[in-house]
């Protein structure tokens, strides 16, 4: 406790910070871990690939809605992608599910109807703006650039065969391979919160709401600020909502669709692993197609 009282309040309010976003995103890291971990046991390259459309339209499509029945915040998102990857699901199909799935799922869409005041129109404005990221990348991974976005350290070369172990076994297996994903992942989620705090207690606020001129330079400024705070996309929208008044509906827009996709954490545990190529594309398509979707969206 003395130690703590000899702290500046900056340095109490930074760890304060960090430990909400700690608590805050734990727990679904482990929710992503533990299913990323039952994924490598149970699901196999085979069922997969009876399973996904062969169409590569309506496997963009599949991955794009398939937030709505298999729910995922964006802190747990990227090991389940990964191990989708590996398990050979194609890139324009997991892609599209990673930038969605933490935006549309039912939860998130609830929290933004009820952040707006009862409202459609946020909820319309946010889905639509998701879809149309997701499809757009999925689109580039399927017809335009090279769609093996993996690192080689994750490639299941050496993958084992589980389909022959007993059930017990299988389980076992499962929740170690979830351990492991989790203290891997755990790693970059602890930074990643680390400099979320330090930039929330040392970028001021005010800073950038006095800059924000224009709808063009108030969406660039908020899509910035959902990097820098990193929120879980489960309690982004009531945060947003309180810069409706301030900043305006399309900027507002642009901070729900880009913070689930693109924050601080995420980032760190995309380029873990996903190769530089890829994640640079990502953040660019997602960005750019952002700031176009919400300029149309103000001028509608």
């Amino acid at each position: 406790m003395v130690i703590f009282n000899n702290l500046p309040d900056s340095v109490l309010q930074l760890l304060a910070v960090f430990l909400s976003i700690i608590i805050e995103a734990l727990p679904f890291v482990l929710l992503g871990s533990v299913f990323s971990g039952f994924i490598e046991i149970y699901i196999t390259p085979e069922k997969v690939q009876r399973f996904l459309p062969k169409n590569k339209i309506l496997a963009i499509l599949f991955g794009t809605f398939a937030g709505f029945i298999f729910p995922s915040c964006e802190c747990g998102i990227v090991p389940i992608i990964t191990r989708f990857l590996e398990k050979k699901v194609p890139s324009y199909t997991a892609i599209p599910f990673m930038a969605t799935a933490p935006i549309i799922n039912p939860i998130v869409l609830f929290a933004t109807y009820t952040a707006f005041g009862n409202s459609w129109y946020y909820v319309s404005l946010r889905l639509l703006g998701a879809f149309i990221i997701a499809v757009t990348l999925g689109i580039l991974l399927g017809f335009a650039v090279n769609p093996d976005i993996l690192k080689t350290s994750h490639k299941s070369i050496h993958r084992h065969d589980y389909s022959q172990l007993p059930k017990g076994k299988k389980f076992f297996e499962a929740l170690v391979h979830a351990i492991d994903e989790f203290f891997d992942t755990g790693r970059y989620l602890v930074f990643g919160s680390l400099v979320a705090a330090t930039m929330q207690i040392y970028v001021p606020t005010r800073l950038l709401t006095t800059i924000s001129h224009n709808s063009f330079t108030a969406i660039l400024i908020m899509m910035l600020l959902a990097f820098i705070l990193s929120l879980c996309s489960e309690a982004d929208a009531f945060i947003g909502a309180s810069f409706l008044s301030t900043f305006g509906s399309a900027p507002t827009i642009a901070f729900l669709l880009i913070g689930p996709m693109v924050d601080i954490k995420n980032l760190l545990m995309m380029t873990h692993h996903f190769k530089t190529r890829f994640v640079l594309l990502f953040v660019s398509v997602a960005s750019f197609v952002t700031i176009v979707y919400c300029l149309a969206a103000g001028v509608l």
